[in-house]
């Protein structure tokens, strides 16, 4: 019997990235004709590892990161990390491997595994976890330096400037873009990083993207507009959530289950679920305060996940006073969650992993993104799609006419048509053959 290769599998060490990689990775292993190993830096790989089962079909491998055993790093650790202790990690296993690895798929935010890869003579394909329009944004970096709409630090010039990536994609702004996070150089640094990143990608011949086909009708806005061609390849193989059934939930953080048994004494409908993620810092002490005031005025029942860290906003006794309607937890099952039926609708940060889920179990979205591809995907949910609302502030009318909006038969309605179109056999069936075809003809 011949034994089968390895296909390395490097996600970008956030929650967002790993869960996406492991869902990819589960249906390489149910497909049969590889082995999928994962590898991740130590501090994500002690807390993932042993929820990983034999039957997943998995392997779980640490890379050094020299970042220690205290919290959580923030995206600048990472980011040196990624550049100085993991690389030689990476070098020294496929070298152990050497001749048994069919390709690495790395995440393109984890680019320095593609240099790896190279420099051992062994494929690379590229793998993005979020849409193909967020790809096709920071890919038009240099159409968007050489124009002027941003300088070469990637500040915006105006932040009104609209921006059409082409035809079928809604309209954006320079606001919309995904390093205007944080301090100036802050925002310095991620666009540097995303730079970096898009120019590794061009020695990629081929990138899986998590996201489908969605043409629209063409912008009629006057817009900056950028013909952007597709280098790498790119395949569709999204939403990989479609594969759900073949993998468990798989978490940096334990759930707190018992908020499931909560939701079973509620009405059909009545509940709002709250998360904001768990990327960065949600959304700040003062606005905390303002949405937890504004929760205990509502008293409509909902299930917020706030950690530890960001409670600090929260008034003293609030979660006793509100414990008859309301539950705070660190951290949910968020699947099982939205599919019950109790939850009426979801306040959310718009990430693309939370988008997709929302849209497989049918529930509405009031959206409040932070930063990164939220805000892209944000514009999708309310002007494309329009399955959700954008609201700008916690206060209490604001929240309360939101959540009347998104609770309409008319989102409702397109939900529906839009869970039927992604989740539906014909999209999961595409998804499958196109991954199935691209290992058999380019990875075998």
């Amino acid at each position: 019997m011949i034994e089968k290769k390895n296909i390395i599998l490097i996600p970008y060490p956030a929650q967002g990235h790993v869960t996406p990689m492991l869902k990819l990775a589960a249906v390489i292993a149910a497909l049969g004709r590889l082995r999928p190993v994962l590898l991740t830096p130590e501090f994500i790989h002690r807390r993932i590892s042993p929820q990983i089962r034999p039957a997943d079909g998995v392997l779980c491998l640490p890379l050094t990161d020299g970042l220690g055993d205290g919290a959580a790093p923030d995206f600048f650790a990472v980011e040196r990390a990624m550049e100085e202790s993991m690389p030689p990690a990476l070098d020294r296993v496929l070298r152990e491997m050497a001749g048994a690895v069919a390709c690495v798929v790395a995440d393109l935010l984890a680019s320095w595994a593609v240099e790896v890869a190279r420099r051992c003579g062994v494929k690379a394909v590229g793998f993005w976890p979020a849409m193909h329009a967020t790809y096709r944004l920071v890919s038009a970096i240099p159409d968007l330096v050489r124009t002027g709409v941003i300088s070469e630090n990637g500040c915006p010039r105006n932040p009104s400037d609209p921006i059409s990536l082409s035809s079928h994609e809604p309209t954006l702004t320079t606001s919309d873009l995904p390093w205007l996070i944080g301090s100036s150089k802050a925002r310095i640094s991620r666009f540097k990083f995303w730079n970096r990143t898009i120019e590794r990608s061009k020695t990629l011949q081929f990138l899986l993207i998590n996201t489908f086909s969605d043409e629209s009708e063409p912008a009629t806005q006057k817009s900056i507009k950028f013909d952007i061609q597709d280098v790498p390849r790119i395949l569709e193989i999204g939403p990989l959530i479609m594969q759900a059934a073949t993998t468990h939930a798989t978490t940096f953080w334990e759930e707190d289950t018992r908020c499931l048994d909560w939701l079973d004494e509620q009405h059909v409908g009545s509940v709002m679920y709250i998360s904001f993620g768990s990327w960065v810092s949600p959304i700040g002490e003062t606005k905390v305060k303002s949405l937890a005031l504004t929760l205990e005025a509502m008293k409509r029942p909902f299930i917020w996940v706030l950690g530890p860290t960001w409670r600090w906003g929260l008034p003293e006794g609030y979660a006793e006073r509100v414990v008859s309607y309301g539950r705070i937890v660190e951290w949910a099952p968020q699947i099982e969650v939205l599919r019950h039926p109790a939850v009426g609708c979801y306040l959310t940060h718009c990430g693309w992993n939370s988008t997709m889920e929302a849209i497989q179990c049918k529930k509405p979205l009031l959206c409040y993104p932070i930063g990164g591809d939220q805000l892209l995907n944000c514009v999708y949910i309310t002007n494309k799609w329009k399955i959700g609302l954008k609201i700008e502030r916690f206060g209490i009318e604001e929240v309360e006419n939101g959540i009347r909006k998104v609770e309409d038969e008319k989102f409702k309605g397109r939900i529906e048509k839009l869970n039927d179109k992604l989740f539906g056999k014909e999209g999961s069936s595409k998804a499958m053959a196109n991954l199935s075809t691209f290992i058999k003809e380019h990875i075998i």
